[in-house]
Parts: C-alpha cells; sequence; structure tokens
C-alpha cells in the first residue's frame, strides 16, 4: 500500500509503483499555476519519473501552455519523404502536436503509431537531442488494452551484472526509426534514409548525475565496437533485463487523464487493443539536448 504525501504546494503525490509513477492530485492544469505548485510537481517527477494527473479538461492550448513550464515545446519530428506515409496524420496541423490514434477519416489516419501494441522505445531517441519530457493526453480510449508501459531505467542500470556493466562501458549505439511499432530496422545496408543517431548506451541524467541505461527493442539496433553477433547478443541480454516487470510501471488509462514523464530514464512501450475501437491521445513533448555517457 502506497502512502499519499501533501506538499507545502497544497497538492497530494501518491506513488503508484515500486519501479515508478505517481499520481498527483488537487491540482488544475487548465488553470495558470502558482510557481510554487510547478516546482512542487517538478520535484515529484524527478522522483518517481512518471507522472499521472486524472480528470483534467484540457484543450490543446491548456496542455501546450502546461507543458511549456518545464522547457521548450518540442516540434513533431518529420519523416522522410519516403517514410512519411507512415506518421503524416491528417489531423496533425499543430506544429508541437502528435495524435498518436488508430482513427481514420475517410480511409486517411488522423494521427500515427495508433494500432496495436508497441515495443518499448525513447522519444526521438533516433534523434542528436531527444526530447526531455513527454506529455500525452487520453482523449478517446478501448474497452480493454492500449496500456502504457514505463521501465524505469536508473533501476535497470543499477541493477545490471557486473560483466555487463564492463561491457557497455564507455560504448555507444545506433539509434534508428524507420516508423514501424514491433519491428526493427535491418541496418545492413544503407541507412542514410532512416534517421539516426549514436547515444552512449548508459547516459548520465543532467539534472541528477544518476545513470540510466539507454537503449530500447524498437530502435536501438546496434552497439559500436562490438562484432555483429556480439552486439546482437549484449543487446537482447540489456533489453530483457529492462523489461523486467519488476522495473515496470503500467499505466492503464482513464479518460482525461495527463501522463507526463522523462525519457532521458525511461523506456515506454503499449500493450495491445481491439482493432476495431478508437483510440485517441495527444502528445507534445519539451526540447532535450545531446546526451553523455
Amino acid at each position: 500500500m502506497f502512502v499519499a504525501e501533501e506538499t507545502a504546494a497544497g497538492i497530494t503525490v501518491t506513488p503508484l509503483s515500486p519501479a515508478c509513477g505517481a499520481e498527483i492530485s488537487g491540482v488544475d492544469l487548465a488553470t495558470d499555476l502558482a510557481p510554487a505548485v510547478v516546482e512542487a510537481i517538478r520535484a515529484a517527477w524527478q522522483k518517481y519519473l512518471v507522472l499521472v494527473i486524472r480528470g483534467q479538461d484540457l484543450s490543446l492550448d491548456d496542455q501546450l501552455r502546461f507543458a511549456a513550464r518545464f522547457g521548450p515545446l518540442g516540434e513533431r519530428k518529420k519523416a522522410p519523404e519516403g517514410l512519411r506515409e507512415r506518421t503524416e496524420g491528417i489531423y496533425q496541423t499543430e506544429k508541437h502536436t502528435l495524435l498518436v490514434s488508430n482513427m481514420k477519416v475517410d480511409g486517411k489516419p488522423i494521427g500515427a503509431f495508433g494500432e496495436g501494441d508497441m515495443w518499448f522505445h525513447i522519444d526521438s531517441g533516433y534523434t542528436e537531442r531527444p526530447y526531455k519530457y513527454t506529455f500525452l493526453y487520453g482523449m478517446e480510449l478501448p474497452s480493454t488494452g492500449g496500456n502504457t508501459l514505463f521501465s524505469n531505467m536508473y533501476m535497470a542500470y543499477d541493477e545490471l551484472p557486473q560483466p555487463l556493466k564492463d561491457t557497455i562501458k564507455g560504448r555507444k549505439a545506433l539509434h534508428i526509426h524507420e516508423y514501424k511499432r514491433t519491428e526493427k530496422v535491418d541496418t545492413s545496408g544503407d541507412i542514410s534514409h532512416s534517421p539516426h543517431w549514436f547515444h552512449p548506451v548508459a547516459v548520465i541524467h543532467p539534472e541528477t548525475g544518476r545513470r540510466a541505461l539507454f537503449v530500447d527493442r524498437l530502435m536501438t539496433a546496434r552497439i559500436e565496437g562490438l562484432e555483429p553477433a556480439e552486439s546482437e547478443r549484449v543487446l537482447n541480454q540489456l533489453w530483457d533485463h529492462a523489461e523486467n516487470p519488476r522495473f515496470v510501471y503500467e499505466h492503464v488509462w482513464k479518460l482525461k487523464d495527463l501522463v507526463m514523464w522523462d525519457n532521458r530514464c525511461l523506456t515506454h512501450g503499449r500493450t495491445w487493443f481491439p482493432p476495431s475501437e478508437n483510440r485517441l491521445l495527444r502528445r507534445c513533448t519539451v526540447e532535450g539536448g545531446p546526451l553523455d555517457g
């Protein structure tokens, strides 16, 4: 049983799992929040990594205004021309916003990444400056499934066997994206057409100073300096380890949930949901910076 804590700013913080995650209550995000409330949310965020704020009536402007309290808003990444049809929804007209949805109008997707399950990944981990924070708002939900899984990569790194820590020390890994949900990118040929970047396998969080594992099953393709078979073996060990249920909080969505998380120390994935049922979530982000190992 988790104990709720009321902060001096008047909000209540209730842990949600032993791995990560806390619910924030006593706040209306559609209002102009006092600086003390924002700082209390920030402090809870740094401690719990994932925050859930339920029952919020948020317009697009409300969501963007709240997110901007934590840094410059991130712009939606543009896919290369050859991959664009996988990510460009017809209702995605605001540059800071991505619609995560399986819904279609006249046969055309309104958003992107909307169907079925999705492997663990890091938002924009395939770029030089991965998003610092992500904010996801629940607007339409299926009757079951479509839960979001968050893995605490601080814990994953801390509990790595020492031989694995030694193997990855000082190494970088290739992160690459072709806008798929449950399929690795084939990197045996020319990858210049696909967005990609090398990041340390274990990064140092710029604010906490803690080390976090920074690999994910969907987008991390290979470890620099290792032979292909060895890289594949090590990555499979890292993925299996990081997805251990002990490190994972599973968020079961309710309408009007706002869920916000730190991409520098978490990976996230999605469970399957019925394809005949609608799911619509609105995402915005805060820009990040290069990551050191």
